[in-house]
This record gives C-alpha cells, structure tokens and sequence, in this order.
C-alpha cells in the first residue's frame, strides 16, 4: 500500500490552524523573538536537505533498481524525463519520485526535486517536464528559499519566544518531521507563481519543448479541481496553493499564440 506523504495544502492547514490559537500576547511575542534571529542562506540549504531527508525516509521512493518493477518503472521514466537537466542553469538538481497518492511535486532550496507517482501516472512525459520547470523556477527566482527562510522563522520564534538561547540547527534537530511539513507548505504569491510559470515556459522553448504541453498539465490540474468541487475539504484540492488554473492555461497559450507571430 503506497504511503501518503502531507500535501503542500494540508500543511498549510496545519499551520494556520496553530497561528489561529495565538493570543495576542504571545503574537507579540513571537514578534519580538522573530526579529531577533536570523536565518543564514547556508542554514536554509541545510534545513532544505535535511527536511527533503527525513521525507525521503518517511515515504516509499522509486529507484531505477528497485525489485518491484511498476516502482522502477517510474524511476526509469523521471531519469529519461528530466537527467539531462539536472546541471541546469547553475542548479545542481537531485530527483526522486515518491510512491504516493498525492498528486503534486515541490523542488526546495538544496536543489531536491520530488516528483509524485500519481501526478506521473496522469501526465505525459512533456507535461510532466513542465510541472518539473516550474517548480525549479523557484528555487532558481529564490522563491523557494525566501519561503523556506520565513517558515523556519516563524517556527523558531514559536519555539523559542522569550528565550536568549535555542538556533536554527537546534530547532531543525528537534523537529525534524515538523519542519519537514512546514516546509513543503511554503506559499507563494501570485506574482511568484506567475514568475514560475514563465521560467517553465522558457525552460521549455529552449530546450526544444512545446510549451503547449505547460498549458495542458495546467488543464489536467483545472480538471482535477473541479472534481475535487467547492464543497470538498481545502486539504483534497490538487495544488490548492497555486492560482487557479484555468487562468495559467489562458496565460500560457497567450504567449504560445504571441510567440508564433514573432
């Protein structure tokens, strides 16, 4: 039976549910602690790598030589998808695919890229290389670790509110499979999403791509989303987190149709 890992929408959840219990004394708190610390680009690099860490541990990952063949299969897939890329525009990018219900994927700040076995199993090889795109358009925008930074922010002056003493790495090690959660819910604005979504549009076009197929992944997405309905819980919507779709298929065949007129 395939493990679920949290999506980026449920832990968001979490974290709101928890900011919603604050009194105000202790948000005052928690404002006065956060400005005191600091968050090093180096300590996100290494909450990112540790936190991708503990998730490779806590969910069934696909190898290229894994015995179980349908798990291999995806392994095989994602390395002829996405290997001659991951040297690309100065990242230096690892990948995995976790054998997940989930349909999702997230890069993060160490250059980890997770891509889930049931976002593969709806998408095309190409669609699937725009999704990937995006999500490492944050990390190279500085998305990712700008969001990263403020999530070990907020859970350090949570831990240590009123204390001289506790760091970053005492929090990461302490916590490790909260942060890990906390960090995957990183949001984005809407003007991050769209910034993204033009590196993967890029992305596309330059390495011989249809860009076309950034539209249609966005389009499976839409789809999925209505299914899911209004009335459904925020914790099943497919990347709840990300603007609606229908309006980023629009954005992305716009420029499809600008492009070809050049």
């Amino acid at each position: 039976m395939k493990k679920i890992l949290l999506t980026m929408s449920m832990a968001c959840l979490t974290i709101a549910g928890f900011n919603a219990q604050l009194n105000k004394g202790k948000i005052q708190a928690l404002s006065t602690a956060a400005k005191a610390l600091t968050v090093t680009d180096a300590e996100v690099q290494d909450a990112a790598a540790a936190s991708v860490k503990w998730m490779d541990e806590h969910n069934a990952t696909c190898s290229t030589k894994d015995k179980d063949k349908k798990k291999k299969a995806y392994a095989d897939r994602l390395e002829k998808i996405f290997g001659p890329y991951k040297n690309y525009d100065g990242l230096k990018l690892n990948y995995k695919v976790y054998y997940v219900i989930d349909v999702n994927a997230f890069a993060s700040p160490d250059g980890s890229v997770r891509v889930f076995s049931s976002l593969m199993d709806m998408m095309t090889d190409d669609e699937i290389l725009g999704i990937i795109g995006h999500e490492i358009g944050h990390v190279k925008l500085g998305h990712s670790k700008k969001a990263y930074k403020q999530a070990l922010l907020t859970a350090a002056a949570a831990k240590y509110a009123g204390s001289t003493t506790g760091s970053v790495a005492d929090l990461v090690n302490s916590d490790l499979g909260d942060i890990a959660t906390e960090l995957t819910g990183a949001q984005f604005s809407q003007t991050q999403e769209s910034a993204a979504d033009d590196y993967a549009y890029t992305f596309m076009v330059a390495n011989g791509k249809d860009p076309h197929a950034l539209a249609t992944a966005f389009e499976k997405i839409a789809k999925l989303e209505k299914e899911a309905g209004a009335d459904k819980s925020t914790g099943t919507k497919i990347f709840s987190s990300h603007p609606d779709s229908e309006k980023r298929v629009k954005r992305v065949e716009s420029k499809i149709k600008k492009d070809s007129k050049k």
